[in-house]
Formats: C-alpha cells, sequence, structure tokens
C-alpha cells in the first residue's frame, strides 16, 4: 500500500456554500455556455493564429523564429501568470477577474489587428496573454464552486472537450474568414469572442470568492513568470543565436534558477502560490505531467501542421483548417465520457492509454509527404482526438478531484498552467526542431543563390512563395522542392519526437499513477464528475 503523501500546509477553510445552493438548472447551462465560450476565446486565441501564419510571414516578413514567438509570447505569459491570476480570483471575486481578463484580450486583440511589424505583434500578443491568465482558471473554477453536484461531472467533460476540440474550431473559424479577408480578421475573431463571453459573465455568472483567502505570494507570483519566460526563451533562442550566445544562455540560466528558487520559496513560506507537496498526492502530480505532456503534443502539432498543409501541401488556409475539422466531433463528445471510464477501469490503465494514441498518431503523421494523402492525416487525426479525450478529461478530474473545495482556484490554475507550460514548451521545442531541420536541409538548394534571398529563404519558407524567388522562373523549381522536403523533414521530425516524450509519460503515468483517484476530504465534487459504474 502506498505511504499517505505528505501533508501540505493547513489550507484556509473552506468557502461557505456558494450560488450553487440556489442555482436552477436552467442558469447553470447558461453559465456553462458562458464559460465555455471564455474558454474558446482563450484556447483559440493559440490554434487559430496558426493558420493565419504563413499570410501574415508574407505580409509582415517575418522569419521563422519571429513566426514562433508571436505564437509563443502569449503562452509564455499566460503560463506564467496562470497560478497568480488563480489565486487572485479566489480572493477578489471570480466574476470580477473573468470580466477583467476578457477586457484586457479584447482590447489587445483589438491593437493587434492594425499593426503591421512583428515586434509589435509579439508585444501585443503578450497583453493577451495577461488577459487569457485571468481568463481560463477562472472558467473551471466557476465550474466546480457553482453549478449544481450533480452537474459538475458532466461539465468539467465539457470544459475539457472544449478545451481541446476548440483549438479545432478556433483553426476552422479563422481559415473561414481568411478565405476573405487578410490575416487581422483573426483578432477580430477574438474580438468578438471576447465581447459575447464579457457580456455574457456580466448576465449569468454569479459573484464568488474565497471568504478567507490565505496571503497573496507574491514573490512566488514574480518566480513563476521568470522560471516560464527564461526557459522559453532559451530554447527558442538558444539554435537561433547559437550556443554560446551570452543572452540566450544567460536568460535560461535566470529562468532555471528562477525554477530552482521557486520550488524552495513555495517549499518553505506558510501561505504558498503552490505547494510543491501537493504533487506528492498522486493523483495531482500525474494529472499534472499527463496534461503537460498532452498540451507540449498538441500545440506543437497545430504549430508544425498547419504550416505542413498550406506552405508544402498548398492548401488554402480553408482547405488545411478542413484537414482538422474532424477532431472536435470525435474529441468532444468522448471527453464528456472518458472521466467514466477511468472511474471504471482506473486512471493507471485509461489516461496511459490515450497518450500512446497521441504518440501513434505522431507516428502516422511522420508517414506524410509533400503530396497530401489525406487518408493517412484522417488516421492520424482519429488517434490524435481519441487519446487527447481519453487522457484529457481524467487528467483534470484527477487535479481537481485530489484537492479541497478551499483549494478549488489553486487546483484550476495548476490545471491550466500544466496545459499552458506544456504548450508554450511544444511550441518553443518542437517550433526550434522544425526551424533547425528546415534550415540545415535548405542549405544545399540555397548555395548559389544572392546573400540576402539565400539569407530570406534559410530564415523562413514563406519567402519562397514571393515574387523575387519567382523571377528565377524554371531555375526556382529545385529552390521550392528542397525547401518543401526540408520543412517536412523538420514536422516529422518534431512530431518524432513528441511521440517519445509522450510515450515516456504514458510509461510514468502507468507505473505511478493512482489506480482511482479518491476524493480529498471536503473535495469539490467538480471532478467527481464521473458517475461510478
Amino acid at each position: 500500500m502506498a505511504a499517505p503523501p505528505p501533508t501540505p500546509p493547513a489550507a484556509a477553510p473552506a468557502p461557505a456554500p456558494g450560488p450553487s445552493a440556489t442555482l436552477d438548472p436552467r442558469r447553470a447551462r447558461l453559465v456553462l455556455i458562458v464559460v465555455s465560450v471564455a474558454l474558446m476565446t482563450v484556447v483559440s486565441a493559440v490554434s487559430g493564429l496558426n493558420v493565419a501564419l504563413p499570410s501574415l510571414a508574407r505580409a509582415t516578413g517575418a522569419s521563422q523564429t519571429e513566426l514562433t514567438w508571436i505564437v509563443d509570447a502569449y503562452t509564455v505569459i499566460f503560463a506564467g501568470l496562470l497560478l497568480a491570476s488563480g489565486a487572485i480570483g479566489d480572493r477578489l471575486g471570480r466574476k470580477g477577474i473573468l470580466l477583467v481578463g476578457l477586457a484586457i484580450f479584447g482590447a489587445a486583440a483589438a491593437a493587434a489587428a492594425f499593426v503591421e511589424t512583428p515586434e509589435a505583434l509579439i508585444a501585443l500578443r503578450a497583453v493577451m496573454g495577461i488577459g487569457a491568465a485571468a481568463i481560463m482558471p477562472t472558467t473551471l473554477s466557476v465550474i466546480t464552486t457553482t453549478l449544481p453536484l450533480e452537474q459538475r461531472g458532466t461539465a468539467v467533460g465539457v470544459w475539457v472537450g472544449v478545451a481541446g476540440g476548440g483549438a479545432a474550431i478556433g483553426v476552422f473559424a479563422s481559415a473561414l474568414l481568411l478565405q476573405w479577408f487578410e490575416w487581422p480578421a483573426f483578432f477580430w475573431l477574438n474580438v468578438s469572442l471576447a465581447a459575447v463571453g464579457f457580456v455574457g459573465t456580466m448576465l449569468v455568472v454569479p459573484p464568488g470568492r474565497d471568504e478567507h483567502p490565505p496571503r497573496f505570494d507574491g514573490l512566488g507570483a514574480v518566480l513563476s513568470l521568470v522560471a516560464v519566460g527564461g526557459i522559453v526563451f532559451g530554447i527558442i533562442e538558444i539554435p537561433e543565436r547559437g550556443g554560446d550566445d551570452p543572452l540566450a544562455l544567460g536568460v535560461l540560466a535566470l529562468g532555471l534558477a528562477a525554477l530552482v528558487a521557486f520550488v524552495l520559496w513555495e517549499w518553505r513560506t506558510p501561505a504558498p502560490l503552490l505547494d510543491p507537496r501537493l504533487f506528492a498526492v498522486r493523483g495531482f502530480g500525474m494529472g499534472s505531467l499527463s496534461l503537460s505532456a498532452q498540451f507540449f503534443a498538441a500545440f506543437g502539432f497545430f504549430f508544425a501542421a498547419l504550416q505542413y498543409l498550406q506552405f508544402v501541401a498548398g492548401l488554402s488556409p480553408l482547405w488545411a483548417a478542413g484537414c482538422l475539422l474532424p477532431m472536435p466531433f470525435i474529441l468532444i463528445p468522448l471527453a464528456r465520457f472518458s472521466p467514466r471510464l477511468a472511474e471504471h477501469f482506473g486512471y493507471r490503465r485509461v489516461a496511459p492509454v490515450g497518450l500512446l494514441l497521441i504518440a501513434a498518431a505522431f507516428v502516422v503523421f511522420s508517414r506524410l509527404e509533400v503530396e497530401l494523402n489525406y487518408a493517412v492525416f484522417f488516421t492520424g487525426i482519429v488517434l490524435f482526438a481519441t487519446g487527447m479525450a481519453l487522457s484529457g478529461a481524467p487528467s483534470t478530474t484527477a487535479i481537481t478531484r485530489s484537492l479541497p473545495a478551499g483549494k478549488q482556484g489553486v487546483a484550476s490554475a495548476v490545471n491550466d498552467t500544466a496545459r499552458e507550460f506544456g504548450s508554450a514548451l511544444g511550441i518553443a521545442v518542437l517550433g526550434s526542431i522544425l526551424t533547425q531541420t528546415y534550415k540545415a536541409g535548405v542549405q544545399d538548394a540555397i548555395a548559389g543563390l544572392p546573400p540576402t534571398i539565400a539569407s530570406a529563404i534559410e530564415s523562413s519558407i514563406a519567402f519562397t512563395q514571393s515574387p523575387r524567388v519567382a523571377e528565377f522562373g524554371a531555375a526556382a523549381e529545385p529552390i521550392i522542392a528542397a525547401a518543401k522536403e526540408s520543412f517536412l523533414d523538420g514536422v516529422t521530425t518534431a512530431l518524432l519526437v513528441a511521440a517519445g516524450v509522450l510515450a515516456v509519460t504514458a510509461a510514468i503515468t502507468a507505473t505511478f499513477g493512482p489506480r482511482r483517484v479518491a476524493a480529498a476530504p471536503d473535495a469539490a465534487p467538480a471532478a467527481s464528475a464521473a458517475p461510478t459504474s
């Protein structure tokens, strides 16, 4: 029998019964719809942008590394602030922090629609990340503290389905707009979703907060942001700048030092932002690890695959998005029932199977060629969506069910931090692998070109579609073909690395994960989600 986990510092008293005591079923459904829209706003801001990257690169001249930063500036700030924003929401009120987050997000997205340089886009995407950090943990916390007991299990499954399937829906909605409009239309979609979420929150989400919050851990909040930002900066910039670049190495070292300092500080402070000892609770620790691996793979995949479909396979944004369209129709319904499977068969069995299915999907994707074989791609999408559903919802349930009701803000924030930190690392690591493999592969083809053109092609495959390359006439064909093959090599290499990460995580989860996720004393029923069979 496993030894009981170490006891974390005494928690504040659980909050008094919240609005769920009087919330009627109709209003509860409206609350779920509103928080799902807010969640969709946040999730689609990453996935939907990926389909706009080729047209954005052509319009702004962004290099492959700048494209990585345009996507990852959002996720880095998002992941770094999640823990702090979850705690702030518990203190100041979940409805208020959700409204503030939606307002910041919408304003930054509106400004981004008017800029013309990669640097300005990177800065505004970072501001959007601040808003997103206030939104995402609050949506799950509203569910786990507001909805009636009997609805919370299904609601958590819907939340997980939207978090995963919403990514594909965001891609398709963005592509639909890009069929008729330029890339700023993506940001107007963000603004529209934020506005709908803001109005809905004002009208139907009840107020709620922790009546006895502990002292806010400001130092922990700063250290967590520096750690995430420094580590991701190093991962993206060291391959670009070189392994001896003092800035990239220094920032990476700062991030790693901040991570160590964060763990040591959180271990000792009486009111931690995140008590490291919570990870000794198997459901909490293994659920967090599993989610990080899933989103490391998933958002690295979206970043790479949507560029492959457009730059290499030559599809329009709409057709590229259409290739992903089956995903939400598999993921969202299955995510509603996967907690029941985990309850019946055990988390240790179901979640690892999901991780291995995602890994299998990436092995299938590695068989793709320059000319798209949709039968291969569709097979990969089915495996990918099924795996995300089987591993995602049970992992979220494991995290939220492991902590008492008074700690659901922390549980929600950790759940989201695991997702976003995994996403940021996935985009950084897999994006860097893609970029460096592409650069290495295209060297021979660009060797005889004028230096400015060779440098532009080396920095981004988008330049192969420019008029300056077209001027070479028939001589451009082998250059373009080599660029496509090199980019495809980068995509498949990155996905195989992700498959390896998933396989290792599956083995760890199968070995150390809980057989059943036992509810903590006074646990939020949200995660008790899954009825037993």
